[in-house]
């Protein structure tokens, strides 16, 4: 899995999967969610279609509150703070309309934008992930 989500993930959004979708389809084709999740994650890309919380971030929660919310190993809140966190070092802000601020909608430079934030995102989670399979792995 190690590099593979990242690298679906990117692919996903190059071939026209939205930020949101490119992160949780990935995570469905390396096995870690079940395929239902996909329409799940339509409605949360171009931040929630309001230019909120970032698509790519969405996702990435997504999978999160799947693998560790309620009834399985419920760390998925502190997950999820942890993956703002290490996005905002980098990104210094998680709002879809601050990251692509200056970018057209349907610019080249925009979805270049959006594709750098989508990998990003793909490489935390997997990160993230690999850290806490391994950690149950030791139980």
């Amino acid at each position: 899995m190690e590099n593979d989500l990242k690298k679906l993930a990117v692919e996903n959004y190059k071939n026209g999967y939205s930020c949101s979708e490119s992160i949780v389809k990935a995570a469905i084709d390396t096995g870690l969610l079940s395929e239902e999740c996909l329409n799940i994650a339509t409605s949360f890309s171009g931040g929630m279609s309001s230019g909120c919380l970032c698509g790519a971030v969405a996702g990435s929660q997504m999978v999160l509150g799947y693998l560790h919310g309620k009834n399985k190993t419920n760390k998925a809140r502190a997950l999820a703070k942890e993956f703002i966190d290490e996005f905002k070092k980098s990104h210094k802000a998680a709002c879809c309309k601050v990251l692509s601020s200056g970018f057209d909608f349907g610019s080249p430079e925009r979805k270049a934008n959006c594709t750098n934030i989508v990998e990003n995102c793909a490489e935390i989670l997997n990160k993230m992930l690999l850290r806490e399979e391994s950690t149950l792995l030791k139980k």
